[in-house]
């Protein structure tokens, strides 16, 4: 048995979404929030038990717009190849969207950098270590999310900055040792609540004992 209440858990892990269009863009998120979220995605699962991620909160408008700039530099070029290639009604939506946070990138109340203390592997070493570098990440960061969700903040995963990574950290003034894995900009949403998005069904996309093997 169980004390969670399953159904209020399962609605927070369906309907956090990725928000770009939704962010409330006029009104401050209290940093003690931010820390909140943050306090939460330190529990989330990391290889070796070693605490090696870092989290920079930005705030500073200066400093928002020119991050702001060096994402739109990439991402719009980037957005117009992509709209280009892919015509169906959910990319468009999603390139819409996504065009929609490039514009006010700089409005957002908060930036949230997720950092590793460390180089992801490359070369010899990235055989069978990437996945374990990777996931000593995206828990945290998914958690975090999550957190922020159930406080009423949203916030999406983006990584147009990190073509610009060298830049962004003279700005902030990350050693050339430590990685940034993400931008995720925050702010409280706007509406009233969030709905789950069409999914394919779970036997379409379960196996069983082995590779297109139905699981019933």
């Amino acid at each position: 048995m169980t004390d969670f209440d399953l159904a209020e858990i399962d609605r927070l892990l369906t309907t956090t979404k990725q928000v770009r269009k939704r962010l409330d863009l006029n009104r401050e998120v209290p940093v003690d929030l931010l820390l909140d979220c943050i306090e939460v995605a330190g529990h989330a699962p990391v290889g070796g038990n070693l605490e090696r991620n870092r989290w920079i909160i930005v705030t500073d408008p200066e400093l928002k717009a020119e991050i702001a700039h060096y994402y739109a530099e990439v991402g719009r070029p980037y957005l117009a190849a992509s709209s280009g290639i892919r015509t169906d009604e959910r990319t468009t939506r999603v390139i819409d969207s996504s065009i929609h946070l490039i514009d006010h990138m700089h409005e957002v109340p908060a930036m949230v950098i997720p950092l590793r203390l460390d180089r992801p592997p490359s070369g010899e070493n990235e055989e069978g270590s990437a996945g374990g570098w990777w996931g000593s990440v995206l828990p945290g960061v998914w958690s975090f999310q999550l957190a922020a969700r159930a406080r009423g903040l949203g916030s999406t995963w983006t990584t147009f900055h990190l073509a610009h990574e060298e830049k962004i950290a003279d700005l902030l003034g990350i050693p050339s040792t430590v990685s940034q894995c993400a931008l995720l900009p925050v702010a409280f949403y706007t509406g009233d609540s969030f709905h789950p998005a069409p999914r394919r069904s779970v036997d379409e996309v379960t196996y069983l004992n082995g590779w297109k093997q139905p699981v019933r």
